[in-house]
Formats: C-alpha cells, sequence, structure tokens
C-alpha cells in the first residue's frame, strides 16, 4: 500500500502526518509513504531526516495574508493544483491523506477529482480553513476532539485522537534520563511563541539564587533566538537556546518541568 500525506508549514500539522507515516511503514515490509508540502515549510527538512520521500509543490497561504501575498497566493494555485496532478501520476497512491496546512488543500482536491481515496486529519479543536473545504469533499475525518465534529458531515468523522510518534511513546516506557541540575523545557511550538518567550525571560529575572539550580533547554523560534541567548547570558543562567528542537523525544526524557504554550491541540 502506497499512502501520500499531504500538508504541513507548522510542527502541529507535520508531526501527527509523521505519526501516522510511521505506523503505516511498520505495518508490512511493502507499505510505502510519500510526503508533499512546500520548500518554505518545516516538512522540506523534517520528513527527510524522518526516512520518508518528500515532494514539493509551489503552493501559498491565503488566510490572514496582506493584499500582495493574497493575489501571489491566487495565482499560485493552478501551478500548485498542477503539480499535485503530476505527483499523484507519478506515484499512483492508494490513498491520499491531508494533515491540514495550505499546501494539503491542492493535493486532496486533486486526489479527489481523480478518484482517488481521500481523508483528513485534523488536530485541533477548532479546524482551519483548508481542511474545513476539504471536508466537503473526503471521503473520511480523522479528529482530535469530538467537539470538531460540529464542523463537518457526522457520517464521514471518526474521532481517534491525535497521532503521537514512535520515539516519543518510547519515553513512557524507559526511565528518565539523570542529570545533575533541575532541567526546564520550554517552547512554544515549532515556530515559537513572542508571549512564551518574553514571559519566560521575565520570570528568570526574579528567581535571584534558584537560577544557578536550573539548566533550561529553550525552542525560541528563529525570530527571538538571538535575543534569548544574549538574556541567559545577562542573567547568569545556564540555557541550551535553540531555534527549533530536532529531538523532542530526547528533551522531553530530560527534563524535570515542561513550560509550553498549549496551542491548538
Amino acid at each position: 500500500m502506497r499512502v501520500l500525506i499531504a500538508g504541513g508549514g507548522t510542527g502541529g500539522h507535520l508531526f501527527p502526518g509523521i505519526a501516522l507515516a510511521e505506523e503505516v511503514a511498520t505495518r508490512h515490509p511493502k507499505n510505502d509513504v510519500v510526503f508533499v508540502g512546500t520548500n518554505r515549510g518545516l516538512e522540506a527538512r523534517v520528513v527527510p531526516a524522518s526516512g520518508f520521500r518528500f515532494e514539493a509543490i509551489p503552493s501559498r497561504g491565503l488566510k490572514g495574508m496582506g493584499a500582495v501575498k493574497l493575489v501571489l497566493g491566487l495565482l499560485t494555485l493552478p501551478l500548485s493544483f498542477l503539480a499535485a496532478v503530476g505527483i499523484l501520476r507519478r506515484y499512483r497512491p492508494d490513498v491520499v491523506v491531508g494533515v491540514g496546512g495550505y499546501s494539503s488543500g491542492p493535493v486532496v482536491m486533486a486526489a479527489w477529482l481523480m478518484r482517488l481515496p481521500t481523508a483528513i486529519q485534523e488536530q485541533n479543536s477548532l479546524p482551519g480553513l483548508t481542511n474545513r473545504i476539504l471536508g466537503k469533499v473526503v471521503q473520511s475525518i480523522f479528529l482530535t476532539f469530538e467537539e470538531s465534529k460540529a464542523f463537518f458531515a457526522a457520517a464521514k468523522c471518526h474521532v481517534i485522537g491525535n497521532p503521537i510518534r514512535r520515539k516519543l511513546m518510547e519515553n513512557f516506557l524507559n526511565s528518565k534520563t539523570a542529570h545533575e541540575r533541575f532541567s526546564l523545557l520550554v517552547f512554544g511550538g515549532s515556530l515559537g511563541a513572542k508571549g512564551l518567550n518574553a514571559r519566560v525571560l521575565e520570570a528568570f529575572g526574579h528567581l535571584g539564587e534558584l537560577k544557578d539550580t536550573l539548566h533550561v533547554v529553550h525552542q525560541t523560534g528563529k525570530n527571538d533566538v538571538e535575543a534569548a541567548r544574549a538574556r541567559y547570558a545577562e542573567l547568569g543562567v545556564s540555557a541550551d537556546v535553540r531555534e527549533f528542537i530536532d529531538d523532542m523525544s530526547e528533551a522531553y526524557a530530560r527534563a524535570d518541568l515542561v513550560v509550553c504554550g498549549a496551542a491548538a491541540t
């Protein structure tokens, strides 16, 4: 069986797709998974590093964009659709699954028009624009939350929860990694969260001598990484500040406490 997974952009969309791909690949040695996204999204780097094939289409976002980017996005739609058709013809998947993000739209819509079996996976309690549109044409909709049924045809919906990557599940079976200092993990999602970054750094200014007992691993996103490193150095806090944490399983395993954004899940 060959499964084509479309979408990404952020970790919230992409990593449940990676979890699905891992499960498909381990069910049978002849099973195969292909991802489709954009070269600008997180998927362009994470998918090949996870051992899966990746194809890119020239898709752009439409929601929440300024006038110029909206026009560019609309003009790119036909190119994205044609690229999606070419990929579908080349790989001939048995099923196409959209995991959200603007790049999933052209691919799942093209698959539907080509009479291929289609589905979407919705991680959030409040579905995004792309999945709300695709929900009208796909055959099956896999949800994390019961409340999300209100946005789709009930007969298509299956509430299964949010897929979790294999390495994260293994953390529950293994003993905790030993370390000398109390370890704090801070992250606000794959792209970072400016508000969370600012509040955490502000809080460290009030910890006094307690800060000397801590080690911080902080995923800031690319916009705040240098400022956060400078602030931790100024405060004298032991900190490993990263734009993005590639191995979140290891980060969880080493953490005594996690401060994170709840996000839409």
